[in-house]
């Protein structure tokens, strides 16, 4: 794998499954990465990855809720603050 000039080195990427693999069991990580073997746990692991999904879903519903929060907060304190100001005008005048 020859870079020419200019080019960014090719660097492997390592993810962190594959250093917990590889800590688990060097062979199955040997098997399985420079090999080329798939896993024998292909349902464990697609269930993994639903959760994962599953996961992500209900953090970016929890997210959309706290902006709505944040904004629906932030204009009830514009409209609390409009109003104390226009009671202010009217005691006054």
């Amino acid at each position: 794998m020859k870079n020419e000039p200019g080019d960014q080195p090719k660097v492997p990427i390592i993810r962190a499954s594959e250093l917990a693999q590889f800590s688990f069991c060097q062979r199955a990580w040997w098997l399985a990465v420079a090999q080329g073997y798939p896993p024998k746990n292909q349902a464990t692991l697609s269930h993994g990855v639903s959760a994962h999904n599953r996961h992500f879903q209900h953090v970016q519903t929890a997210q959309r809720w706290h902006k709505a929060s944040v904004f629906l907060l932030g204009g009830g304190g514009l409209l609390l603050l409009a109003v104390l100001l226009w009671q202010l005008l009217i005691s006054y005048f």
